[in-house]
């Protein structure tokens, strides 16, 4: 695959839920949503798409229909990481198999791994695929880093291993994983108020939340970006930043659930315990942003 299919928007896909099951036909429609927005590619089964609480045969259903609506019109990154080595494993090698073209590897999240520990980790599990390998830092959920020495060490071992999901929150960490690294690998925010940030630092894209409501918005943001105008880029960025951060007043992916069912573009905004509807004063604030926005009208047509 070419790397350059990395840059751009790829859009952290939210499950779609209703009465405890999988809404399936809801989630069709986002991806076909996304395929007329021109996004780089979806992200199934990351933080957004409530990864932890899917069963296994859900998990890989809801990437198998991701494929399915995609009809390989844009790229499909499988999330299939986990805490433990082999369930990891086990989804890897089936969302492989089902067509998957990258996948998204976060790092084990509650077992605290040290950076040895990440290295054999995701070694075995690029050891059983030839497919790009996204890797997904994330400390603030996991509670360690995937430091810049680890990233390069399974670079060169494994040159599938080509991209980094960024979500620490320091565009240090961009600039220090691109001085590192060889000038093909990408890095990739994690985070859509960063994005820009990240990009004057070299990053290529974003993995964005906020690209299920406004995908051409995003996508043009970062299309500016890429493409050396920083100047438009930044008058998007300002104009959507209070969107951005106001978007984690709640865990992720409580608030652009919501706001998605205010848009129409899912029948329910239901997420799975441990997560909860908002509380009064979280709803008031999505109440005003979906009136600023007027989601009503933000559906593709």
């Amino acid at each position: 695959m070419d790397k350059n299919r990395l840059h751009g928007v790829h859009t952290a896909l939210v499950t779609p839920m209703l009465d405890g099951a999988v809404a399936y036909a809801d989630l069709e429609r986002i991806v076909s949503n996304q395929l007329q927005s021109g996004v780089a590619g979806i992200v199934p089964c990351g933080t957004t798409g409530e990864s932890p609480t899917l069963s296994e045969k859900e998990h890989l259903q809801v990437i198998r229909t991701c494929i399915g609506a995609s009809d390989d019109k844009t790229l499909v990154i499988a999330g299939t990481g986990a805490n433990s080595t082999s369930e990891a494993l086990s989804l890897t090698k089936s969302a492989d198999k089902l067509g998957a073209d990258a996948f998204l590897l976060v790092a084990p999240y509650y077992n605290k791994p040290t950076q040895d520990g990440l290295l054999a980790h995701f070694s075995a599990l690029a050891e059983a695929t030839e497919k790009p390998i996204v890797l997904y830092s994330i400390p603030s959920r996991c509670g360690i880093e995937i430091s810049t020495d680890t990233i390069f060490r399974l670079r060169e071992k494994f040159p599938h291993i080509c991209a980094l999901k960024e979500a620490g929150g320091r565009s240090s960490k961009v600039s220090e994983t691109l001085v590192a690294l060889d000038s093909d690998f990408v890095v990739l925010s994690g985070d859509d108020g960063l994005t820009l940030p990240f990009m004057a630092c070299g990053a290529k894209g974003v993995v964005s939340v906020a690209s299920n409501l406004i995908p051409e918005i995003v996508s043009e943001m970062v299309n500016y970006a890429l493409g050396g105008d920083f100047e438009n880029a930044r008058s998007l960025h300002l104009a959507n930043y209070n969107l951005f951060t106001d978007l984690f007043c709640e865990p992720n992916p409580v608030p652009v659930k919501v706001l998605m069912e205010m848009a129409g573009i899912i029948e329910s905004s239901e997420v799975r315990l441990p997560l909860c509807p908002p509380s009064a004063e979280s709803s008031d604030l999505l109440r005003r942003i979906a009136q600023n926005l007027k989601v009503s009208q933000i559906i593709c047509s």
